[in-house]
């Protein structure tokens, strides 16, 4: 209970990613967003396979979509609507990684946080009030079990240079 006498209750919702597709959970400020994340991903990664929702916080309140693939947004959308934080947005990859595309949702001006970029399980942590929800963080994936070793650093290093990430 607050001094001004509201509530909160928290919700946690796993996201429902059946492929395991790499995913991004991000907050924005503005309808706007929509429209500018959508170039920022086919600006960035030619022929991106994507699907994005985006909660309006004000006016009709409406989950906003957008991509280049219907499964994808239709994932987003499924996923916005379980979730139902404002000035959220979900956006899931078919065929590309964060790492591609990070930089660039990164530079949209509307976009204020981004709450996980993976394609491990991951829980949303949502707080509810009597004005609506929002996400208060997430879990990503399961918490580490052991501190690598050799064997462990050279699969690392030979895995990054595998995808080309490094020489």
């Amino acid at each position: 209970m607050t001094k001004m006498g509201g509530y909160m209750t928290t919700d946690i919702i796993k996201i429902d990613n059946p492929n395991s597709v790499n995913l991004i959970i991000g907050q924005s400020h503005f309808i706007k967003s929509v429209e500018d994340l959508h170039e920022a991903l086919v600006g960035v990664v030619p022929g991106i396979k994507f699907g994005l929702a985006f909660c309006e916080a004000s006016g009709p309140r409406l989950i906003r979509k957008s991509g280049t693939s219907e499964t994808m947004i239709e994932l987003a959308v499924k996923n916005a609507k379980r979730i139902g934080a404002g000035h959220a947005f979900y956006i899931f990859l078919e065929n590309a990684f964060p790492i591609n595309v990070l930089n660039a949702i990164k530079m949209v001006p509307e976009v204020v946080n981004i709450f996980c970029a993976t394609a491990n399980p991951v829980e949303v942590i949502v707080a509810r009030t009597q004005q609506g929800g929002g996400i208060l963080g997430v879990v990503d994936g399961g918490a580490p079990t052991l501190v690598e070793k050799d064997a462990e650093v050279k699969h690392r290093k030979d895995l990054l240079r595998k995808f080309g990430y490094k020489l």
